[in-house]
């Protein structure tokens, strides 16, 4: 195992035992979330019906959830406008609950940069995607944050 592989080995063990630098939501308290929020900026969303985002964000359009793609490479997804910044799109369009991020973990430290510049209310990194020093961004500048969880799975938990 390489060390890129041992540091993102210990940091899901980390968020899984609950011994991070900063407070995760816990899977009850992110279910909650869902239940109160509107808009979610989708980061990552993509075109492509095969691609995990693009079900995801429709499922959450379908749920009733305001959702606005962030990707610098489309100009509309399921019909909504694209925008390249989560804060180009809150200028434009109004603040966020949710920054649902659909980036690899070393990829979202600007992300949750941008989320704070925004105003957001949370910082949510799906499965997969773990990133220690973005949720100490997050945390810092006043975001909830959500690390290894999926918005689609956790409302349908909520909703049962």
């Amino acid at each position: 195992m390489d060390r890129d592989e041992s540091e993102r080995a210990r940091d899901f063990l980390d968020l899984e035992e609950g011994r991070g630098p900063v407070p995760i939501l816990s899977d009850d308290a992110a279910r909650k979330l869902l239940q109160q929020v509107k808009r979610i900026a989708v980061v990552g969303a993509s075109p492509k019906p095969h691609r995990t985002s693009y079900g995801i964000m429709r499922y959450l359009m379908d749920a009733g959830f305001e959702c606005v793609p962030i990707n610098p490479n489309w100009d509309e997804i399921l019909g909504q406008k694209v925008y390249r910044t989560v804060v180009e799109a809150t200028d434009a369009t109004g603040h966020f609950d949710i920054v649902d991020v659909f980036r690899r973990s070393e990829l979202t430290e600007e992300v949750a940069r941008d989320a704070v510049d925004a105003g957001a209310g949370c910082l949510w990194l799906q499965v997969g995607v773990v990133n220690w020093e973005a949720a100490r961004i997050a945390h810092e500048g006043g975001l909830t944050v959500v690390m290894d969880r999926c918005t689609m799975v956790e409302h349908r938990a909520g909703a049962r």
